[in-house]
C-alpha cells in the first residue's frame, strides 16, 4: 500500500476497491436504492416493498435477489411470507448520508429511519 502525500491515507488493496465498486454498482439503480432506504426503516415483504417503491412484484423480487446475493440484505421466513431486512448497517449509513445530503441540497428533508438516528450523520 502506498501513502498519499496530502493526508497520510493509505490506498486500499485492489480487491477492496473492486468490492466497494460492486456494492456501489448494485445501489446505482433508483429502485435498489429505494429498496435499501425502505428496508432501513424496517423489515418488509416483497408486496410491501413493491407498493412502497412503485415496482412490480417480479421486478422488486429480482432486485432483492441481487441485493441478497451481495450480502446487503437478508431474509427470514415468517409463516408463508419471506421478510427482508438490511444485512449491512454500514451500507445503510452510506445510503442515508448520500440521500440525505442530496435531499438537503435540493431543499427536501427525507424522513430519517428511526433506528438510524444518532449514528453521527
Amino acid at each position: 500500500m502506498s501513502t498519499a502525500a496530502d493526508g497520510g491515507f493509505q490506498d486500499p488493496p485492489a480487491e477492496v476497491l473492486a468490492e466497494a465498486a460492486a456494492a456501489f454498482g448494485l445501489l446505482a439503480t433508483p429502485a435498489r436504492l429505494h429498496i435499501v432506504w425502505a428496508l432501513a426503516q424496517g423489515e418488509s415483504d416483497v408486496t410491501g416493498l413493491a407498493d412502497r417503491v412503485g415496482g412490480t412484484l417480479p421486478s422488486v423480487s429480482q432486485h432483492l435477489t441481487k441485493l441478497k446475493l451481495a450480502g446487503l440484505v437478508r431474509s427470514r421466513r415468517e409463516g408463508r411470507r419471506q421478510v427482508y431486512l438490511v444485512d449491512d448497517p454500514d451500507v445503510v449509513t452510506v445510503v442515508r448520508l448520500m440521500v440525505g445530503q442530496l435531499a438537503e441540497r435540493a431543499g427536501h428533508a427525507p424522513t430519517q429511519p428511526s433506528r438510524l438516528r444518532g449514528l453521527g450523520a
